[in-house]
């Protein structure tokens, strides 16, 4: 992976939730720099912490989506409204803002409130304050007012880990998509519960695994994959799901 990291000398306490993400080691907080094999015109700079699990870490998927997005839209992102899902320090939506033509609309990363002053922080490590908003978003609840009800793009890397929070995830993304939206979704198979998550996913939008991406046989050897999720026609789609 191509990230260079020093220890931070001032790390501050970024509490992040256990019920949705196993724990890690616990280790001091790192500044990591991200050149995404030299696609950014200069290396970003993320702020790591683990210290209350593992959202507060850089994640191959995420690695994997940003490369894709900027090999591959880069130039045509324009004007359209962006929202990553489960978004941790914030790699992707940073990376994009960050190295391809996005238009004023802001790129809005998201995940629960403990990730929320780490995603906070690295917005402003990057001087991305103009471009990137941070805000909380937890799945299966209704969207914040400020979040556009179905934007052109979601992004999401890494968001199958935690079985309970499977139905939550699909309901945002049903909440999300619109029309004429598209998630970019990548993620890392683990285990078999991995491909319950992949069933449920295919009786509720169509889903495709991305046929243009010449890197697709080195990451799918790492067991990571990536797919586009799409609302299915109003006709066919299922009832929203939600927890009782």
């Amino acid at each position: 992976m191509d990230t260079a990291t020093t220890t931070d000398s001032d790390p501050e306490s970024f509490a992040i939730s256990e019920s949705l993400a196993p724990w890690r080691d616990n280790r001091a907080a790192v500044t990591t720099r991200v050149s995404l094999d030299g696609l950014l015109p200069e290396p970003l700079l993320l702020k790591e912490d683990l210290k209350e699990g593992c959202g507060g870490q850089l994640w191959p998927a995420g690695m994997v989506l940003a490369k894709y997005i900027i090999n591959r839209h880069s130039s045509d992102l324009g004007d359209k409204t962006i929202v990553e899902l489960g978004a941790g320090g914030g790699l992707v939506g940073l990376a994009i803002a960050h190295g391809c033509k996005i238009g004023r609309a802001p790129l809005y990363i998201t995940d629960q409130q403990p990730m929320l002053a780490l995603m906070q922080a690295n917005i402003q490590l990057n001087h991305l304050s103009s471009t990137v908003d941070a805000s909380v978003l937890n799945w299966g609840e209704p969207l914040p007012d400020h979040i556009p009800p179905h934007p052109d793009i979601i992004l999401a890397a890494d968001c199958v880990y935690f079985e309970p929070a499977f139905p939550l995830l699909i309901t945002t993304l049903q909440e999300l998509l619109g029309p004429n939206s598209v998630c970019y979704f990548c993620f890392k198979r683990r285990r078999r519960a991995d491909l319950r998550f992949m069933k449920m996913v295919k009786k509720v939008f169509l889903i495709e695994e991305i046929p243009d991406e010449p890197q697709a046989s080195t990451y799918n050897r790492e067991n990571l994959f990536l797919y586009t999720i799409r609302a299915k026609p109003a006709s066919r789609r299922g009832p929203v799901m939600r927890e009782a």
